[in-house]
């Protein structure tokens, strides 16, 4: 029998019911947060009370609820896991043949200095993954380099995500913005050049807060023309790119120009004083050995690879050839949960049906690049066959808790949205008024929060964003706009990208840790942006484009 969702399930009111729906949000926090409970367990409790929670509030019947949590376990094991299980399984191929030291040593002759490093590889290089791939990916290879280096696992995993801000918006060659326009019927270049009168201001920032937390303020004064090169660099390829090409290259183009710009900088100027972490300040400058070009391209030679292959997973014509190929597996009509839920206002005009479903593309999907990625580089680097899967192993060993753990998230985000929870939460900050434009961000944040996606968010919320816009008379491409940003800080705090940090740096069961080292900067970076939103839907319009498509 359907059922529909009822956003005023508790006294007819939207407060109250968002509060009584929002307890396993706050159970989550402060398992993480405050009792520092181990990923899984916090997972794992989490999903249990949201069952209970969703069935007594919202009066969601057992197996609706039931069903939705096993759409999003199966969701969160693939894409995103496969994603995760490849990508470290690249990192340890990589150390498995002895190559780890050569990068290492290639980056620190570059530059020796922590702050350096912690701007190529976190910023510049993990900007790249998140524009070429998404989902996790940054993060993991990215944490992974930089504990590789030396970096403690804590500052590893933290940097990492803190880094993975600015580019999100524009992640996985566009796929956000992409969906946002399917969601608002706006047009995808006019949503991008909206972004862009956000982002960069994000993008600048960023390269400076990662020197603060690593090196505090006084530690910006040495490499000031370095910071200020690396982000201006991205900032404006990334606006330049999406003013005039569109969605899907912004990422591509300014980390990559970033990164080179950057490097390049670092041959022609170096630092008074080199910054190292405190156990390495007495001791002396090492010398790096030097390696051949060849050699350094050998040990880079599966990131090369990895580069070669996301793009090419990332171009439209590789996606429709997957798609007419059908080679994919799909579940039409998700059991015991399609066409049993219903929609119904102010998020939609007349109650819509809520459809379930289930594709694995395992063909076009990012993990499955980046094992192809991981054999050929299983010939370049000379592993052998048995040695791979050896090696294999070891990783799917290393993920089994960071396995269950992002399975809850995603079992509890589909919860969450076929409750009606997701949708109860928006409605209440929708209520705010005036003051919408400030929590605009914020929604987009909390989004991601819950899915660990910007892409999720903007199809969640991307219509809602824009409807309350126009209610208040403002240009929804303010609003739309900020949905986009606020995820893309949100992403630091995402359950699902502290679930990897923690895998790829030997932290499982310390995601508390991690949770709670980057919450605070993702509550000030979103709050930053509310502001920069607000002043532009009242103070500066002029500053955001004007719609000029028709919305369907």
């Amino acid at each position: 029998m359907p059922w529909t969702q009822n956003y005023f399930a508790v006294g007819n009111s939207l407060a109250l019911t968002a509060l009584a729906g929002a307890i396993p949000i706050f159970y989550f926090f402060w398992a993480l947060a405050i009792k520092k409970m181990k990923g899984h367990i916090a997972g794992l409790t989490t999903l249990a009370l949201s069952i209970i929670d969703v069935i007594i509030v919202f009066k969601m019947p057992f197996g609706l609820a039931i069903s939705a949590t096993l759409l999003g376990i199966v969701n969160g094991l693939f894409p995103i896991l496969w994603i995760v299980i490849t990508a470290l399984f690249l990192y340890n191929l990589v150390v498995e043949a002895g190559q780890f030291d050569i990068i290492k040593n290639s980056i620190a002759s570059i530059s020796p200095d922590r702050r350096l490093q912690t701007l190529l590889i976190a910023f510049s290089f993990g900007a790249f993954l998140e524009g070429a791939a998404g989902f996790g990916i940054p993060v993991a290879i990215t944490s992974a380099l930089l504990i590789g280096l030396g970096f403690e696992p804590l500052y590893a995993a933290g940097l990492s995500l803190v880094a993975n801000t600015a580019p999100v918006a524009f992640g996985g060659i566009g796929i956000p913005v992409v969906t946002m326009a399917g969601v608002t019927g706006l047009d995808s270049n006019l949503i991008s050049r909206a972004v862009v009168h956000q982002l960069p201001l994000i993008a600048i920032i960023v390269p400076f807060y990662l020197v603060i937390l690593l090196a505090g303020w006084k530690g910006i004064k040495d490499v000031l023309p370095a910071i200020l090169v690396n982000a201006f660099s991205f900032a404006i390829l990334q606006w330049g790119t999406a003013m005039y090409l569109g969605a899907n290259l912004p990422d591509i183009v300014a980390s990559l120009g970033s990164l080179l710009i950057t490097a390049l900088f670092l041959k022609a100027w170096k630092p008074k004083n080199i910054w190292r972490f405190p156990h390495e300040r007495d001791t002396a400058i090492i010398e790096h050995t030097k390696y051949s070009g060849a050699q350094i391209f050998k040990a880079w030679s599966p990131f090369v690879i990895l580069t070669a292959m996301v793009g090419i997973w990332g171009t439209n014509g590789f996606k429709t050839w997957a798609d007419k190929s059908h080679l994919y597996l799909l579940i039409k009509s998700w059991p015991g949960l399609d066409k049993l839920v219903y929609k119904t206002a102010p998020i939609v005009a007349k109650p819509a049906i809520y459809a379930a479903n289930y594709r694995m593309d395992f063909v076009a999907a990012a993990g499955t690049a980046i094992l192809l990625t991981c054999i050929l580089s299983m010939i370049v680097l000379q592993i052998s066959p048995s040695r791979g899967l050896k090696v294999f192993g070891a990783t799917f060993k290393q993920l089994i808790y960071p396995i269950i753990t992002v399975s809850c998230v995603l079992g509890f985000a589909f919860i969450a949205n076929y409750s009606g929870l997701s949708f109860t939460l928006a409605l209440l900050l929708a209520k705010t008024g005036q003051a919408f434009p400030f929590f605009s961000p914020i929604l987009g944040w909390f989004g991601v929060f819950l899915t660990g996606s910007d892409t999720s968010s903007n199809a969640l919320f991307g219509k809602l964003q824009q409807v309350t816009a126009t209610q208040l008379h403002i240009n929804p491409l303010v609003t739309v706009a900020g949905n986009c940003s606020g995820g893309g800080v949100g992403k630091m705090i995402s359950p699902q990208s502290i679930a990897v940090g923690a895998a790829t740096t030997n932290m499982v069961g310390r995601e508390g840790e991690i949770f709670k080292f980057s919450l605070k900067h993702s509550v000030l970076f979103v709050c930053l942006l509310g502001v920069l939103v607000y002043l532009q839907a009242y103070v500066f319009p002029w500053m955001m484009p004007t719609i000029s498509t028709v919305m369907h």
